[in-house]
C-alpha cells in the first residue's frame, strides 16, 4: 500500500496532462503496520470487505470501508502476497509457504487450502466455475509456472511459463485468462478450464506488472515497468493505446462505474 494512484481517461489523448492523483477521503489505521510491507488487496462485494495481504506479518487484513474501519487481523498466510475475491469468497497465495488458501468472506474462515509451486504470486478466483488460478514465481530449483486448482477437489493442473508472473485476470465469461509477464514483456493468455497456451501478446514497454480489464469494452490495460499504460484489444492482442506513467507501477485498477483506470506507483 503506501503508494498513490493517479486514474487514466481511456478516452483521454495520452499526455501527462490527464494524470489525476487521487484525493485523500480518509485513513484506516492498520494494526501492526510502522515499518511494514503490504501486497495485493481485493473488495469482496457480498460483503462488501476490503481483503489485504499484509506480507511483512504473515496476514489478511479485513478493512470495512462503509464504516471506515479495520475489522480482523487473520493470522497463519506466510508471505501472503495475492488476494482476490469473487461471489462471496477469497483467495490467499502464500508466498512463503507454496500454498494457497480460500476463505469464507462472511465468516473469515479458511474453506480449503492448496499447495502450489514456489512463490505464488497473482491470481484469480472464479467460483460459479469453481476455479482457482495461481501464477508462481518459482526459486533456484522450480520454473515459473500457471496452475489451476478445482475448488472440488477433483482437477488440478500447471503449465510452464516463459517468464516472471505478475497480475492476471479472466475475461467476462471466464474462458481466457490473461497473465502479465515481466520479461519477455508480453501478456500470455490461457484457455479455461484446460489451461492451454492460445496466445503470448507482446507488449511495446517492458516490464509487464499490474493488469486489468474492461470487459464492456473488450480492452485490457497493463501498467509496466518501463514507464507506459498499455491498453490492448482482448480478443485480438492489438495494441490500441500506451500511456506515460511514473516507474515501478504495482496495482492497476480499471473502474466500471467512472471509466478510468487508476494505476498506483
Amino acid at each position: 500500500m503506501g503508494r498513490t494512484s493517479s486514474p487514466i481517461d481511456h478516452k483521454a489523448v495520452a499526455s501527462h496532462e490527464h494524470l489525476m492523483p487521487l484525493q485523500s477521503a480518509g485513513i484506516i489505521p492498520i494494526p501492526n503496520a510502522a515499518g511494514s510491507g503490504f501486497d495485493h488487496g481485493a473488495y469482496e462485494a457480498t460483503t462488501r470487505r476490503v481483503f489485504i495481504a499484509h506480507t511483512a506479518r504473515d496476514c489478511v487484513e479485513v478493512i470495512d470501508p462503509d464504516r471506515q474501519r479495520h475489522l480482523e487481523t487473520l493470522p497463519g498466510f506466510p508471505g501472503a502476497a495475492g488476494v482476490v475475491a469473487d461471489d462471496g469468497q477469497v483467495l490467499v497465495t502464500n508466498r512463503g509457504a507454496a500454498s494457497a488458501s480460500l476463505l469464507d468472506a462472511a465468516t473469515l474462515e479458511t474453506i480449503a487450502a492448496f499447495k502450489t509451486g514456489a512463490r505464488p504470486n497473482g491470481a484469480a478466483l472464479v467460483n460459479r466455475k469453481r476455479l482457482a488460478i495461481v501464477a508462481c514465481i518459482g526459486d533456484e530449483t522450480e520454473a515459473p509456472a500457471l496452475q489451476l486448482f478445482d475448488l472440488g477437489g477433483a482437477r488440478r493442473r500447471s503449465i510452464p511459463l516463459p517468464g516472471r508472473p505478475r497480475w492476471c485476470a479472466t475475461d467476462a465469461a471466464a474462458e481466457r485468462l490473461f497473465l502479465a509477464i515481466r520479461e519477455p514483456s508480453m501478456v500470455l493468455v490461457a484457455g479455461l478450464p484446460e489451461l492451454n497456451v492460445l496466445a503470448q501478446w507482446r507488449l511495446p514497454s517492458g516490464g509487464a506488472h499490474g493488469l486489468d480489464i474492461d470487459h464492456q469494452r473488450s480492452r485490457i490495460y497493463v501498467a509496466c515497468d518501463d514507464g507506459a499504460l498499455v491498453e490492448l484489444d482482448s480478443s485480438t492482442g492489438e495494441v490500441c493505446n500506451s500511456w506515460p506513467i511514473a516507474r515501478s507501477p504495482d496495482v492497476t485498477f480499471f473502474n466500471r462505474a467512472s471509466g478510468l483506470v487508476h494505476v498506483a506507483s
